[in-house]
């Protein structure tokens, strides 16, 4: 399991348009690198919607936000099409990214057991290290605060945490 400290594994993977993205071309950068299971979903869409409207934010943070899943490109097309995304999406169609991140993990649903996606969220330094994660991210929780029920978004955690990180990255 990959830890905070640890060097990112290295990953070349085609996007939505058919291009291909390895971490040896944006390392230097800040990296937002988020799995999720599939395309079209409900939590994966609120979770789409969620950073390409935010994505503003991160740009002025000078960092990529980079979702994967183990869809095709053209199914990334398509759902980029849809729901008018701005962020790249990553097709791990042989799951070895997934493997690599320590996301493709035994789930349970409805008293099945299966192989998927664990949705989770790492941010990658710009000397290609794990600066944070986040697993099995709720996309949005209700929680208690002052004795009012909040909504906290999981786009404005990841946010404040590279703010935060940024802040004192040497």
């Amino acid at each position: 399991m990959l830890e905070i400290g640890n060097v990112a594994p290295d990953f070349c993977a085609f996007n939505q348009d058919d291009t291909e993205i390895c971490l040896r071309d944006i390392k230097g950068n800040w990296i937002v690198l988020y799995f999720y299971p599939k395309d079209m979903t409900p939590g994966c869409t609120t979770q789409a919607c969620d950073f390409s409207s935010n994505l503003y934010l991160f740009d002025s943070l000078k960092a990529s936000i980079i979702g994967v899943s183990a869809d095709s490109s053209e199914r990334h097309r398509k759902f980029i099409e849809k729901y008018d995304l701005s962020i790249s999406l990553l097709a791990d169609e042989d799951k070895k990214m997934c493997q690599d991140y320590g996301v493709w993990q035994l789930k349970k649903f409805m008293g099945k057991e299966f192989m998927g996606i664990v949705r989770t969220t790492f941010i990658i330094n710009p000397k290609g290290e794990i600066a944070h994660i986040w697993d099995k991210v709720s996309v949005r929780k209700k929680v208690k605060k002052d004795g009012k029920q909040i909504e906290i978004l999981h786009v404005d955690e990841v946010k404040n945490k590279l703010e935060e990180l940024q802040s004192v990255y040497k």
